[in-house]
């Protein structure tokens, strides 16, 4: 099959350009709602108090009615004596009689503060002498501090005074503004009528989350992250699940996608090949904007419009799903749910290796950033792991634009990094060699409060990062045929060395034979040194196949992508272990903080679960 490829890729701001022009961003109209349920909407007009709040003077305290002057003379030597009047003020229920100079009355808390009275004296700083039966009052009143006018009261309005704006047009609602409204009396408000999206994932590989797993298909993540991104910006997704890739059924789901939706998101199906009839199909029902942007990931984004809708086609990987979808659909979502744009936190840090990018398009490099050891700034790991990654846009703490007419860039380059979302900066960063011993150690710590960032990326890198002071502790296995040792001989100057455990690595496979497909280690692994070493220059089939876990190796080998690789023994369970060699896993470190105390002490102590 022959491919045709993009003739029409234009840049992300044409592409913009080209999809305001067309669909309307105007916020949609609002119409009453329910309160109850009103959190997270967005308001649709101002609300203005229909009542005072609060509607009548209230007590503020459970105690005495007064005229503040009759109580100025008081004090615990020299108390000032008052008439109790013989009606007590309840809650709910207003005073029938008018408090006059001279006398006080009973209250209780939230109670109407009877008319001529100004003031309230709290019960713990009276006493009452009591008449008794028959009395034309209730005995007397000792007051032993005095009040000032308005003492432990609220006036009528002082909260808020009807007619007055309480919450403005485009408020995005939270409990504190729907309990105001409830204290206001309202029962319903104008909402802004949130926009629907009909969201569908296309293709025969795919599988609905729960459905059984066949060989060459993959489970449909797009439609999970793409519903719960369009709640986050406002909308409301419909879910329409998978559609195989038939031309009459994609043509049917459309036309009911429409019927019920303000705009349809289809993922899959963008690109110009034989199976790919999502594009082909929009094409022949509408006008299709834009097919291919000048992005990475996202260049196969389809813009179109069909019965003056909105329809987007976004890349089938999920991280080009994910970064199109926020490029494109998720400003259209928050302008028509009446949302400001999404103002996400911007952050300068340095990245810790060169980064190489394709001229001609904007690329996104999604990070990790760890904080620089006794150094304010910031560091960005690069993820690396390309559009088709299920991880990266999970994992990562923000992403960085690389410029169109920019090829390359260095280590130590300054960059601007977009959060994808409050910044946690961890107690501890760990950097090297993948272990799952060491992982389950650190979950341990997270249990006890430490939070930790764990990149698997080689024992190597690891310490070169432990040098750069770019992580707190670096996990190595590392041998040194000169001196016969482990580790030590390796260290970066000012570092201190923990021995830890030891581990048994071997060739995995499934039948014992190591022959076939190999599945190698990233480069800087310590376990990539052994396999060179065991290859003595050989470069087998599948040497470039390069994967970041011992985990990884072992599930290559036993669903049959390759036939043999090296791996520890605790991740070889179900295949044949061929043992190599023990080895040393140890840590490293320059700086004895609290965190890096605690994994220490379960490093030295021989945690081995």
């Amino acid at each position: 099959m022959q491919q045709r490829q993009f003739l029409n890729v234009v840049s992300r701001d044409e592409a913009e350009r080209r999809f305001r022009a067309a669909v309307s961003f105007r916020r949609k109209t609002a119409q009453d709602g329910d309160v109850s349920g009103a959190a997270g909407r967005v308001l649709g007009a101002d609300v203005v108090a229909p009542i005072d709040v609060p509607g009548f003077t209230r007590s503020n305290v459970d105690g005495f009615a007064v005229v503040a002057r009759d109580t100025f003379s008081a004090a615990e030597e020299t108390p000032a004596r008052l008439v109790l009047a013989p009606e007590r003020v309840l809650t709910g229920v207003a005073p029938r009689a008018e408090l006059r100079p001279g006398t006080a009355m009973a209250i209780a808390t939230g109670g109407v503060v009877p008319r001529g009275a100004d003031a309230v004296v709290m019960v713990e700083d009276t006493d009452v002498e009591d008449r008794g039966p028959g009395a034309a009052d209730a005995g007397a009143l000792i007051v032993r501090r005095a009040v000032a006018p308005g003492a432990n009261l609220a006036h009528a309005g002082s909260d808020l005074a009807c007619g007055e704006t309480v919450l403005r047009e485009g408020t995005v609602l939270t409990s504190r503004d729907t309990g105001l409204l409830a204290a206001l009396g309202l029962e319903r408000v104008p909402l802004v009528i949130p926009p629907r999206v009909a969201v569908l994932s296309t293709g025969d590989e795919l599988l609905a989350p729960g459905e059984a797993w066949r060989d060459g298909c993959l489970f449909d993540s797009n439609q999970r992250v793409l519903a719960d991104a369009i709640a986050e910006c406002g909308g409301i997704a419909l879910e329409r699940g998978i559609v195989r890739d038939d031309e009459d059924t994609l043509a049917r789901k459309l036309d009911e996608a429409l019927a019920e939706a303000d705009l349809v998101l289809f993922s899959g199906g963008t690109s110009k090949g034989a199976g790919d009839l999502s594009y082909r199909m929009v094409g022949e029902r509408g006008t299709i904007l834009v097919h291919g942007v000048a992005l990475k990931p996202g260049k196969p984004i389809v813009l179109a419009v069909v019965d003056e809708k909105p329809v987007v086609i976004l890349p089938g990987f999920p991280t080009s799903a994910t970064f199109t979808f926020h490029e494109f659909v998720a400003p259209w979502i928050r302008e028509r749910a009446g949302l400001p744009p999404d103002r996400r936190r911007i952050v300068r840090a340095r990245i810790a290796h060169p980064v190489a990018s394709q001229r001609g398009r904007r690329e996104y490099d999604l990070v990790h950033l760890v904080r620089a050891r006794g150094a304010d700034d910031l560091v960005a790991f690069p993820l690396g792991k390309g559009s088709g990654s299920l991880t990266t846009f999970a994992r990562a703490d923000g992403f960085h634009a690389i410029p169109e007419d920019v090829e390359r860039l260095d280590g130590e380059t300054e960059v601007e990094v977009t959060l994808l979302g409050p910044l946690r900066l961890p107690d501890l960063v760990v950097i090297g060699s993948n272990c799952p011993r060491l992982g389950r150690i650190l979950s341990d710590l997270r249990r006890e409060g430490i939070e930790s960032k764990l990149i698997a990326a080689g024992s190597r890198a690891g310490l070169a990062a432990l040098a750069r002071g770019e992580c707190d502790v670096a996990g190595i296995h590392l041998f040194d045929e000169k001196t016969d040792t482990w580790n030590k001989p390796f260290l970066p100057p000012g570092a201190e060395l923990v021995k830890g455990y030891r581990r048994r690595q071997g060739v995995v496979t499934r039948d014992g034979r190591r022959e076939g497909r190999l599945v190698n280690r990233n480069r800087g692994a310590g376990t990539r040194v052994l396999i060179d070493r065991l290859l003595e220059g050989a470069r087998p089939d599948g040497y470039e196949f390069e994967v970041r876990s011992h985990q990884a190796v072992a599930a290559a080998v036993k669903s049959g992508r390759a036939d043999w690789g090296v791996c520890i023994e605790e991740c070889a369970d179900g295949l044949e272990f061929e043992f190599l060699a023990d080895e040393e896993f140890d840590v490293a470190f320059v700086a004895r903080t609290p965190a890096v105390v605690a994994l220490v002490a379960r490093i030295a102590g021989g945690d081995s679960r």
